[in-house]
């Protein structure tokens, strides 16, 4: 039993008792510390995340916390001091120490072998299943290098006992195409010609010249990582199938520890402060998601830094930051066991029903070299295979993702002109900003496009390079003769990782092994100092074989930049397959595009309102949500003056505070009901969900305007009411068509009637203030007053705290930059307001248009504006 000392005024009636129970019942006593913080510094965090713990105030903790500090870690001379008078239990700690052998090493991990019906090994079962795939991949005549790269694939999987490994990802992909659930593998995975012949990834790795090693080598010395996009909304049924499958005692899902940023530990440390709400609200509006609280983030609050509690609010938070918070689960890590899995790896129950969840994070798992299968939700493969059901549906024309042509011109054409809002990964500001500047061509340009709006290219300056060279502006050369079989489809510049690899065996000299372990440290984005150890080898190396030093420095600066992000050339072109279906299906089936899109929210880039007005802006008709007429889902319906031939009808799922039992009990009310109360018994919808209807005009053809119908609404009877039902003969005058806009905005996020802008344009051309198209056919150079609503802030850790921002109205997009300083002087207007009027000069460049802003201002006279909800600093 054990004895502490912390000279608290219990501690020697605690000591008392825990003697008389150890010589009562023959224990020995064992001398221990209770340690809860390095050292007494950190006292008052111990404290603070003890109430946070316990989810009380500091003025209301009581006896959680310490009445001391003599919780930090010792040393062994002052441990023996405080133990001086009982050198047995001293002893009894020293031989406990001393047993405590037990290493991590010691655990040994064997993945469970796949059970298949043939009476031959995992191995031959998975080479026969990827020969047979090899024939069905190239119709019968699979090339002699394919089979090659398969052999020298299946030889190693071989070596290296992976063979399982596939077996399970080709078992969830089978179980998938049988449940009709678009997945695509993507990532390293796509470099693997067993992999593509299995049907789990979608990308020919011989025919894009893809490097295997990137996936798996002798050298890795750890398990291949197969990542598995699932349509989001389906992939619970694909996790409980895994369950079922292999048993909830021998498969479990991943954590992820959940750590504090600046603002979740304000609002956490502030609530122990006794600081009220509405002032945490104010001061996280002032900062960024990451980095620290300072003084003129509470001034800019309109807050006193000085106070006491505002000094130890800012003081404690920053301290907290990066601690852990809570423990969730990884997106769709999986991993599988021999034995009962609780006998490896810790276990718990999650706190979504039917999962079980293991206590270590994906590192961990990397560690100790377990095998992790990643099943990811991806909410473009859901809107894609809505979608092609939708054009099934009403057109008669079934598409997939491998019917679609790869040469329509209409779509580059589209492209080029960075029309891509709602389109997958292509989509963003930086993005777009792209996409005139690159104008894709071909299929392989969107692979690089998707590849070269990220931290590598950029911070190794890459980008501009690269476009001068695609432009012709530049002659294609190659840093040396060797280097041409690495860069040559990306004309001399490398953009993706498998290059950065490449080039550094070709021309650095690295062996596999020292390949592997720079793929490594570019992974291990948080650790610096594990890429700095290559930039002397490398660029010593490069120069010894005649290349240039500042191209060898540019070379470590994009790996460098690969460490926070970059994409690998399978990843990308994995993504590269997804977003040319979306580009084609936006290009030739607008109405049947946003439909899908709408329904599969939450995903993507824009919100829901930002996708409507671009659907309007492409000629497609809305039509408002209508009991009579919609859906739970949003659908299309034939309409002559739509583009396309289809207008798109928003669906009750957008009703604010109507869930999906009541959404699907109103589909029954496309028969004809002849009043609001005959429909609110007939679908035993509640008064209030009647009342949510009516506000968002959905009762259209049951009462005379949205007032009458919201009046009549509150006048129906319910059975538990004995009140008698109101005199509904009363009407209300009609809203205006600002006003029907401001209520649909505020009951569903979305309107039929325009953008809340386009009721106050002539307002805000009186004022000489353009719209964003107007804007966007200005020359450069030229000084610009606009107003608009503000959908995205953006301030990219690679950009020197420049801040980007979007600004919408109903004829489109401005994209605005604020230089620090800018942003600084006006950061709480730029901050906070959805509605924002900025003033600067314009940049324009091979057709792209940014306003650099250097005067903001509020809006005023826009009394029915309602805020909208942007994305602010991803």
């Amino acid at each position: 039993m054990m004895i502490c000392r912390h000279k608290e005024a219990k501690d020697p009636i605690l000591e008392n008792r825990i003697r008389n129970h150890a010589k009562r019942y023959g224990i020995r006593t064992v001398a221990g510390q209770e340690i809860l913080y390095h050292c007494t510094s950190h006292r008052p965090v111990q404290d603070v995340l003890s109430c946070i713990r316990h989810r009380r105030s500091l003025s209301n903790c009581e006896n959680l916390l310490k009445p001391n500090a003599l919780h930090e870690l010792i040393g062994a001379d002052e441990f023996l001091n405080i133990f001086d008078d009982d050198p047995a239990s001293v002893q009894a700690t020293v031989e406990i120490a001393r047993n405590c052998s037990f290493r991590l090493e010691d655990v040994r991990y064997i993945y469970p072998e796949e059970i298949h019906s043939d009476r031959i090994s995992v191995v031959e079962y998975l080479r026969e299943l990827t020969h047979r795939g090899a024939l069905q991949r190239y119709s019968g005549r699979p090339p002699e290098a394919i089979s090659k790269q398969i052999e020298r694939e299946l030889q190693l999987i071989e070596e290296l006992e992976y063979a399982s490994h596939f077996l399970t990802m080709h078992r969830i992909v089978e179980w998938c195409k049988q449940q009709d659930i678009m997945c695509q593998g993507r990532g390293s995975a796509a470099n693997s010609a067993v992999c593509f012949c299995l049907g789990i990834t979608q990308i020919d790795p011989i025919d894009m010249d893809l490097l295997f090693e990137r996936f798996l080598s002798r050298e890795r010395d750890a398990p291949p990582d197969i990542d598995l996009d699932i349509e989001h909304e389906r992939r619970e049924e694909v996790i409980q199938h895994v369950y079922d499958a292999y048993g909830r005692d021998r498969a479990a899902m991943v954590a992820v520890v959940i750590r504090y940023r600046i603002r979740s530990a304000i609002r956490d440390v502030g609530t122990v402060l006794d600081i009220p709400a509405s002032e945490l609200q104010r001061l996280s509006k002032q900062l960024n998601s990451y980095g620290s609280i300072a003084p003129d983030d509470f001034v800019r609050a309109g807050l006193d830094p000085s106070l006491r509690t505002h000094c130890l609010l800012a003081e404690l938070s920053n301290a907290i930051i990066d601690f852990p918070r809570h423990l969730s689960i990884h997106p769709g890590g999986f991993v599988f066991t021999t034995g009962p899995i609780h006998e490896v790896i810790p276990v718990e129950n999650a706190t979504m029903p039917n999962r079980t969840v293991i206590q270590w994070e994906k590192d961990d798992i990397e560690a100790m070299k377990i095998f992790k299968v990643d099943l990811l939700g991806l909410g473009a493969l859901t809107q894609l295979h809505r979608c092609f059901e939708l054009i099934s549906q009403h057109r008669g024309i079934d598409l997939t993702m491998n019917s679609i042509p790869t040469d329509d011109e209409q779509v580059f054409a589209m492209l080029q002109k960075a029309d891509t809002t709602g389109v997958f990964q292509i989509e963003s500001r930086a993005q777009m900003s792209m996409l005139p500047r690159l104008k894709p061509e071909q299929w392989y340009d969107l692979v690089v496009q998707i590849a070269i709006v990220r931290p590598g290219p950029i911070s190794g300056g890459m980008v501009h390079p690269y476009l001068r060279r695609r432009a012709g502006e530049e002659a294609v050369e190659y840093p040396h003769p060797c280097l041409a079989s690495v860069l040559g489809k990306t004309l001399g510049i490398p953009i993706f990782q498998e290059q950065v690899i490449k080039l550094a065996m070709t021309v650095a000299d690295y062996q596999p092994g020292e390949a592997d372990q720079l793929r490594r440290d570019m992974a291990a984005w948080r650790r610096v100092d594990r890429l700095e150890r290559h930039r002397e080898k490398l660029v010593s190396r490069m120069v010894a074989k005649g290349i240039k030093q500042k191209f060898a420095e540019q070379v470590f600066d994009q790996i460098r930049g690969f460490g926070e992000y970059g994409f690998p050339e399978s990843h990308s072109a994995s993504f590269a397959l997804i977003a040319y279906a979306a580009s084609y299906l936006k290009c030739h089936y607008p109405a049947e595009f946003a439909c899908s899109l709408l329904n599969s929210q939450p995903m993507g880039f824009y919100s829901p309102s930002t996708i409507v007005e671009d659907t309007r802006r492409h000629g497609v008709r809305i039509l408002p949500i209508d009991v009579h007429f919609s859906r739970r889902d949003c659908t299309v319906e034939p309409c002559r003056e739509s583009t396309g031939g289809y207008a798109l009808r928003i669906g009750l799922r957008y009703v604010k505070g109507i869930n999906n039992k009541e959404a699907k009990s109103l589909e029954s009310t496309q028969i004809a009901v002849q009043s609001i109360e005959e429909l609110m018994h007939e679908t035993g919808i509640s008064k209030a969900t009647v009342k949510k209807l009516a506000e968002a005009g959905a009762l259209r053809g049951l009462a005379a305007n949205r007032r009458t119908a919201l009046w009549m609404a509150h006048g129906i009877r319910t059975r538990k009411e004995i009140l008698p039902t109101l005199e509904n003969s009363t009407e209300f005058r009609s809203l205006s068509l600002e006003e029907s806009t401001a209520w649909d905005y505020r009951s569903t996020g979305v309107s039929s009637n325009g953008h809340m802008l386009q009721h106050y344009r002539e307002q805000l051309r009186a004022q000489g203030l353009p719209d964003a198209k107007t804007v966007n056919n200005m020359p450069d150079g030229r000084r610009v007053r606009f107003v608009g609503a503000v959908i995205c802030r953006q301030r990219p850790a690679n950009a020197s705290s420049v801040v980007f921002m979007t600004l919408e109205d109903e004829t489109g997009f401005v994209n605005t930059v604020f230089w620090p300083r800018c942003f600084e002087r006006y950061s709480t207007l730029a901050k906070t307001l959805s509605l924002l009027g900025v003033e600067g000069t314009l940049q324009v460049a091979s057709n792209v248009v940014h306003l650099i802003v250097d005067h903001v201002w509020k809006p005023t006279d826009f009394s029915l504006w309602k805020d909208f909800r942007s994305r602010n600093f991803h």
